[in-house]
């Protein structure tokens, strides 16, 4: 389930014999969020029982607990550093333990009694003779470093949104920060190599992470969106905000305002009158805003990395449907902009299939799509350390006494 500012949007997957069997969506506009923060629980409540008793109506699964993703103001990041001695004397061959001790610690040194930890992230370990590599499991060393990236929230969020999903009748099973799910919905194999990043423009804020080498380096959290476009429109043409949205969607255009006719006119109502809007007009209330925006997006990502150095600038959003949208921030970037696709091929076959989601239409769906991704790889988003114990007691206990023989002998 995805929470946002304007919309809940929830999608529940059906699998059989481990594979993708069924994709069921259910989507709600919503007031109850404000740039990440909840401003009206019982809304909400209503809001997510609602969403997921649609989900088991069109599924007929009895739905107990749910993923939810944050995501806002109220996202911290930090780094944190561990060093732990292998050996006395000598070396000794990295394990697995020792990885998850060094980053245990790491975690412990980095924790805040006001946030709760969501993702951990190793950037980089450090050996005796080696910086900044991305798995020791196996080399030979006298003492192990972390490098331990933190993604939290802080705690009030967290226990805000648990008692929504409590009081909805529901318990959280896994807790997403909104842009790692959509990244991992949207990420393929291009963004294994080099520099990428990805622009998440929400309703009132959006967000930017920044991977090298397929791992998230950075994240920065921006405060505007797909609002402040409708804002302005509404202040500068002197309507209401729904009228203003709905302008904007089925009008807008981001370019040059010369290039519409000067008589193409909008009606719209206005009290018990219809009143004229010059077409013309709504362009440059848009494009300016929208300028505005692509140049803050153009700051940030230059206080980041240098705009050379990106193989790849993916944006997501449903603000990127704005005719000229893409164009004009690649105008503004100077670089190539992409819109992002699911990669998860079991995932796009169904989609495909799905009247529902036609055009892009799944767009809203991304961050959902991005959480059923992760559970259909079996590999932990963002949790460390990357290679998990076996759960078979016979196997952990063959790997222990191999990791004491290469130890010792």
């Amino acid at each position: 389930m995805d929470i946002g500012s304007s919309k809940i949007a929830a999608c529940l997957a059906e699998t059989r014999n481990k594979k993708l069997a069924g994709l069921y969506f259910e989507s709600l506009a919503i007031q109850a969020v404000k740039e990440g923060v909840i401003v009206d629980s019982a809304g909400l409540i209503s809001a997510v029982s609602k969403a997921l008793k649609s989900l088991k109506a069109k599924s007929g699964v009895n739905i107990k607990s749910v993923s939810v993703n944050i995501s806002g103001g109220d996202i911290v990041t930090r780094h944190s550093r561990a060093i732990i001695p292998l050996a006395e004397r000598g070396n000794k061959i990295i394990s697995i333990s020792d990885m998850q001790m060094v980053n245990e610690q790491a975690r412990v040194l980095g924790s805040s009694l006001e946030d709760e930890i969501i993702h951990m992230i190793p950037v980089a370990y450090n050996i005796d003779s080696k910086n900044n590599i991305p798995n020791p499991l196996g080399l030979y060393s006298h003492k192990l470093e972390v490098d331990l990236y933190l993604v939290c929230a802080k705690l009030s969020s967290v226990q805000s949104l648990s008692r929504v999903i409590n009081q909805a009748g529901y318990e959280i099973r896994d807790l997403f920060f909104s842009g790692i799910a959509t990244s991992k919905a949207v990420s393929g194999a291009q963004f294994k190599s080099g520099v990428n990043l990805l622009c998440d423009l929400g309703s009132d804020t959006s967000e930017l992470l920044i991977f090298e080498g397929a791992l998230l380096r950075d994240i920065e959290i921006l405060p505007f969106g797909g609002d402040d476009l409708t804002r302005e429109l509404s202040e500068s043409l002197k309507v209401p905000w729904d009228l203003a949205e709905d302008i904007k969607r089925s009008y807008g255009v981001i370019g040059n305002p010369l290039d519409i006719g000067e008589d193409k006119e909008i009606l719209v109502k206005k009290s018990e009158f219809y009143k004229p809007i010059k077409q013309r007009a709504v362009c440059e209330v848009l494009t300016s805003s929208a300028n505005r925006i692509c140049g803050q997006i153009k700051g940030a990502v230059e206080n980041k990395a240098a705009l050379y150095e990106l193989n790849n600038f993916v944006i997501v959003g449903r603000t990127m449907l704005l005719e000229g949208f893409i164009e004009n921030l690649e105008r503004i970037l100077g670089l190539p902009v992409k819109l992002g696709r699911v990669t998860n091929l079991e995932i796009i076959s169904l989609i495909r299939e799905d009247s529902e989601l036609s055009g892009h239409k799944y767009l809203k769906y991304l961050t959902c799509l991005g959480m059923v991704s992760e559970t259909l790889e079996k590999k932990p988003l963002g949790i460390i350390p990357s290679h998990q114990p076996a759960r078979n007691l016979i196997v952990r206990a063959f790997n222990k006494v191999k990791e004491v023989y290469q130890e010792y002998f």
